[in-house]
């Protein structure tokens, strides 16, 4: 909307730091509420990892960093912000989710559950029907998991709402669920391999093993989503949802400056009172500071280890990024010509491994060793918005995990992409001679787009167990509020993390408004400010 001055102040109710769409929802929240907000951004463009442009080819939109939005369709907290009247509207690929095993064979997830239990009964006679009962299951508490999940931490409406549901006894499996690692959980709900690979797929959209403690959850949750919702693109692409954001927030009196890269958070007393930017220029906060940028970025580059507890600070060294990323995107002449023809109506592919191949794919990862054989995550964008790409051709994007490092060699990136291209060869003999174009995004080039993605990380921190909850970022409060007063994370570095659901955002801008309540906001401030001193005394 406007540039940076180079000298003076201005003043707002609220800075936010950051124009990512956890920033964007909690200026508009709080503009909701009457105040006045500036965001500052310092890039040129508003959204983070919600964008998109053509890179490839003229006449081909990519999106950028995320696609589909499973999380976001369903989130209450983007719902409620009534985007569509901005402009938003969701396009559905025909099929939500295929999975293609080393064999040729796939399972297919999509929006009829019937349709899904077909597929999954191929692999085993019986789990067609076991996944409408695992689907059942979903249903009876798929409200009170999407609050728990976009609610601040403790989440106590949304945990009595189980218990109400569920009483005691189910309530405990159900907590024993969260847990499980997502092989563990496919065994003991499918015989066959389809409905494991499903849910292992999906988990690895995170960091996480399937090994790993806490990985069922997630490929529950998205595999879920996916029977109840589907996992739906933005018409137009990704940018639509920041555009439609960022004209609601317009609409409300806000404002957004770009190329205002903050260098500091300002503190007086104890308190967060403005920021300064690159150049000298004073912002002024009257009431909070929100900043949509990683923990570490925010506590120990923007504050200072000096204004904040040294418990904090050491337990910043234990942090854990997420793994690094390569994205890449192809513009192609014709749709993928799939060998199995099922893949063709299918908005996201998953290919390259079977569930052993799974496992072995996440065990180099975690010796910090390139895998021989990736496993990809894969979007046919044309098949999902045919806004995408001219009449008969595809967009087409597929990313895969790397061990997380912020050295990456050009040579080894490269390297990688070939791996990828191989996979997609053999599964569709003759996608290199469809290729018009194409654009590779490695670590380095993630970051130096959008310094929010560390190392090409794309989940503001890992979705490992010991780093969720009150543990997220760091052992402590699992809330918004930070040891400086007035001063809240609004980044996927917060609870409940990673997805474009809003909740970070919306999370930060409820605590403001709480902390600047006039009779009640003393009293939240000394008993936020006293649990944080004994965390970290």
């Amino acid at each position: 909307m406007t540039s940076p001055g180079s000298s003076g102040s201005e003043r707002a109710d609220a800075i936010v730091v950051g124009a990512g769409h956890n920033g964007l929802v909690a200026a508009n929240l709080l503009a909701d509420a009457g105040w006045d907000v500036l965001v500052l951004e310092a890039t040129q463009v508003p959204g983070g990892a919600v964008r998109s442009a053509e890179v490839t080819a003229p006449g081909y939109l990519s999106d950028l960093y995320s696609s589909f939005y499973p999380l976001g369709y369903a989130s209450p907290v983007l719902r409620e912000l009534e985007l569509q009247r901005h402009g938003l509207v969701w396009r559905h690929a025909p099929d939500v989710l295929a999975h293609l095993f080393p064999d040729g064979r796939a399972a297919l997830l999509n929006r009829d559950p019937t349709v899904t239990a077909a597929s999954l009964e191929t692999f085993a006679p019986g789990d067609g029907d076991r996944w409408l009962s695992a689907y059942d299951e979903w249903r009876q508490v798929a409200g009170q998991m999407i609050d728990l999940i976009t609610t601040p931490f403790p989440p106590v409406l949304g945990g009595l709402g189980l218990l109400r549901q569920l009483r005691v006894g189910g309530t405990l499996r159900l907590a024993r669920r969260m847990v499980l690692p997502v092989r563990r959980l496919g065994e003991e709900l499918f015989a066959g391999a389809g409905g494991p690979a499903l849910l292992s797929g999906c988990a690895l959209h995170t960091d996480l093993s399937p090994e790993e403690a806490g990985s069922g959850v997630y490929g529950w949750l998205l595999a879920m989503l996916g029977q109840q919702v589907g996992w739906p693109v933005p018409a137009g692409g990704a940018q639509k949802i920041t555009d439609a954001l960022v004209a609601r927030l317009a609409e409300r009196g806000g404002r957004v400056v770009y190329g205002a890269r903050v260098e500091r958070v300002l503190t007086a007393r104890g308190r967060a009172v403005g920021v300064r930017t690159a150049g000298g220029t004073l912002w002024r906060a009257r009431r909070a500071v929100l900043a949509d940028v990683p923990a570490p970025a925010l506590y120990l580059d923007l504050v200072g280890a000096a204004v904040l507890p040294p418990r904090l600070v050491a337990d910043l060294e234990h942090f854990r990024w997420d793994g690094s990323t390569l994205k890449v995107d192809w513009a192609l002449s014709a749709p993928m010509p799939w060998t199995n023809r099922e893949l063709a109506t299918a908005g996201t592919v998953h290919l390259g491994a079977d569930l052993g191949g799974l496992i072995g794919y996440a065990a180099a990862l975690a010796r910090g060793e390139l895998p021989r054989d990736p496993f990809l995550l894969l979007g046919q964008m044309s098949v999902a918005d045919p806004s995408h790409s001219p009449p008969g051709t595809e967009s087409l994007w597929s990313y895969t995990h790397l061990p997380f490092r912020r050295d990456w060699r050009a040579e080894e990136v490269l390297g990688h992409l070939e791996r990828m291209e191989t996979v997609l060869e053999a599964a569709a003999p003759g996608f290199r001679s469809l290729v018009v174009g194409r654009h590779v995004a490695g670590p380095a080039e993630l970051e130096e787009a959008n310094p929010s993605l560390v190392g090409g990380a794309l989940g503001g921190g890992t979705a490992a167990p010991y780093q969720q909850l009150f543990l997220r970022p760091i052992p402590g409060l699992g809330r918004a509020d930070t040891p400086v007063d007035r001063l809240f994370l609004a980044s996927a570095s917060a609870h409940p993390g990673g997805g474009v659901h809003g909740a970070p955002g919306a999370n930060a801008a409820r605590a403001a408004l709480a902390r600047d309540r006039l009779v009640t906001g003393a009293l939240y401030h000394r008993a936020v400010a006293g649990a944080q001193s004994a965390i970290y005394r």
